[in-house]
């Protein structure tokens, strides 16, 4: 098992390690939680882990609320029904809601525990790979509007994350295959040892995601609202949001960031703001772990979509670059200029 402290404001620990979701019971108990558990979850997960987690969460006054699974149901209409359905059970602030799923449970159910009550305490309990390494730490929770993704939201940070290694022997594929997008991504912008690590056969799946949680740690305790340094996580994220928007979202999150960072690589490469050969190495990687390609997706055709990306300020946006592999920086520029690129 290894623990990771995350220095947010209020600081918190993200624990890793195959059966640690059995522990959960005791771990709520050390954070003064004795009252009303609201297990959030989606139906997917709900079916393989449904009944485990309210047996093993038994001694616990314990409701269950399970919302749709897929992109389109990270909404604002999902966020009311799970409101209700806490005010139906009379939560209250000294109480709990777990997040059981992937970033979309995640990122609906915490900021559910934003708006209720105006802040209640929160447990992560990630179950893809995309959310162990990602979405469950530093506190970024929120929905998607038809403008584009994750346009509303809050910073709630949880109060313990739960990375269960065990959970993963369920995940499809393709899941596996969108939460390697983040792995990529945390090796190109502070890692270059993580990127040699995943060209290499073999290598702890544990070590790998202790090592982005790492990494994630670091940004949030450096930028924990996300004004400077912390940016650098969106790495790939600009053009993937757009690419998903473009696709209507038949391209999934992970796969999109992928996709992404080769695009602004090769965009970045083309006007010497990043050295030759870093879009060819990820290419490599995405390849070897069988991700999309996305040939017909170029920089200067999703510039329009990005204009409505939450990072753009006014008509200035920051896109993240990569000095060379394992390192970034953040080149500020106007969507007029990307535009007309």
């Amino acid at each position: 098992m290894k623990k990771i402290r995350v220095n947010a404001g209020r600081p918190y620990d993200v624990v890793i390690g195959k059966g640690e979701i059995n522990n959960l019971p005791s771990a709520i108990n050390k954070l003064g939680k004795s009252g009303k558990i609201a297990v959030v979850t989606d139906r997917n997960v709900g079916g393989l882990y449904g009944e485990k987690i309210t047996a093993l969460l038994g001694g616990k006054d314990v409701c269950y609320v399970e919302i749709e699974s897929g992109e389109e149901h990270k909404s604002m209409n999902t966020v009311a029904d799970i409101l209700e359905k806490l005010a139906e059970n009379k939560l209250t602030r000294s109480d709990l809601i777990v997040a059981l799923g992937g970033g979309i449970v995640g990122d609906v159910a915490g900021f559910a525990a934003a708006c209720y009550l105006r802040g209640v305490d929160f447990v992560q309990v990630p179950t893809t790979l995309l959310a162990m390494v990602d979405s469950s730490v530093g506190g970024k929770t929120g929905v998607n509007l038809s403008a584009g993704k994750n346009l509303a939201g809050a910073f709630h940070q949880p109060r313990l994350v739960v990375c269960d290694e065990d959970f993963l022997a369920t995940l499809p594929q393709e899941e596996f295959k969108n939460g390697m997008g983040e792995v990529i991504k945390y090796g190109c912008i502070a890692d270059k040892d993580l990127l040699e690590k995943l060209s290499s056969p073999g290598g702890g799946l544990e070590e790998i995601i202790a090592r982005c949680v790492e990494i994630k740690a670091d940004f949030v305790a450096k930028d924990e609202f996300d004004n400077g340094e912390r940016q650098k996580l969106n790495f790939g994220h600009t053009l993937g949001h757009a690419i998903e928007k473009a696709s209507g979202f038949a391209v999934p999150h992970g796969q999109a960031v992928g996709i992404g960072m080769r695009v602004i690589c090769r965009w970045a490469e083309e006007r010497g703001l990043t050295p030759k050969g870093c879009a060819d190495a990820i290419e490599a990687l995405t390849d070897k772990f069988g991700m999309l390609k996305g040939e017909n997706y170029r920089a200067e055709d999703l510039w329009n979509i990005a204009a409505n990306d939450k990072k753009l300020k006014g008509k200035n946006i920051s896109l993240v670059l990569l000095k060379e592999l394992g390192s970034s920086y953040l080149y500020k520029t106007t969507i007029d200029a990307l535009e007309n690129s």
